[in-house]
């Protein structure tokens, strides 16, 4: 079975970008205005690990296959997705459909690739789409409530259960919290993973960096950093541009040279992957 991750943000963060870099392709447009991207590009993309090659050569293996992950690209989403601007419903429903989501925050200036909001604050852009997500989640609560109520009064008492861990899940997002923070009882779980919430999914804050950055970020990496570390979540520094460049040199002595000159041990793209 495989995992399929989703690459969200808000528009012109370079997901594309970095869905072109991944999957070594040029399937998802990339350009300097939103919703460039509509319908959602996939990409298979070999998981790198040296001790693979290391066991295939001990065991003499004829062919060599690494594990695969799926990488989605979906649109940026913008504030008032779960009203569907921006063809926001559309969006979320993508994410619905992946096991887990890489989120690609802008952290670099430039002026000349336009920022949705005005302005680069890489927490505030993190909390615009959080804010979407939990608004389409107690969206869905509240459908699932209102159905479950009608089925109390025609006089089924079989969803006590469900009903008591939908307003668990009510509470916790109207207090600003996501779902994937909610401590579950044992028989609570298999209810739980039914209805697939979004705020529910493991998150990977990926920092799209300049050049200069890459190495240790910058202060808007920094913020995203921090905040991941209270939210328990995963990040990592990439330069969706850098890894674009990357992938067009054509040996593998080039790309390690370019590695020594940016300072840095490990392409970015691996170190998302893994």
């Amino acid at each position: 079975m495989g995992f399929k991750t989703g690459i969200i943000g808000l528009p012109n963060v370079g997901k594309s970008t970095l869905f072109n870099a991944l999957t070594n392709t040029s399937k998802a447009i990339s350009a300097n205005f939103p919703f460039c991207t509509i319908e959602p590009n996939l990409g298979e993309v070999p998981v790198p690990d040296e001790r693979l090659y290391i066991l295939s050569s001990i065991a003499n293996s004829k062919a060599t296959i690494p594990t695969k992950t799926t990488f989605v690209d979906i649109a940026g989403l913008v504030k008032g997705a779960s009203k569907g601007e921006g063809l926001g419903n559309q969006f979320l429903s993508n994410i619905r459909e992946c096991d887990a989501i890489t989120h690609m925050v802008r952290c670099f200036d430039n002026d000349d690739i336009t920022h949705v909001e005005g302005k680069i604050d890489p927490i505030s852009d993190i909390n615009v789409i959080e804010t979407e997500l939990m608004l389409s989640d107690l969206q869905n609560i509240d459908k699932r409530k209102l159905k479950i109520e009608k089925k109390f009064k025609s006089g089924e008492k079989n969803f006590k259960n469900e009903y008591e861990l939908l307003n668990k899940c009510f509470k916790t997002l109207n207090n600003g919290e996501l779902l994937s923070n909610l401590e579950l009882q044992e028989e609570e779980k298999n209810l739980f993973k039914n209805y697939n919430f979004l705020t529910a999914k493991k998150i990977l804050f990926a920092c799209n960096v300049d050049e200069g950055s890459l190495k240790d970020g910058n202060v808007h990496s920094n913020k995203v950093k921090e905040f991941a570390k209270k939210r328990e979540a995963s990040f990592v520094l990439v330069s969706a541009e850098i890894e674009a460049e990357i992938n067009k040199m054509e040996s593998s002595f080039e790309k390690k040279e370019f590695l020594k000159e940016l300072g840095i041990d490990e392409f970015g793209l691996n170190r998302l992957i893994k």
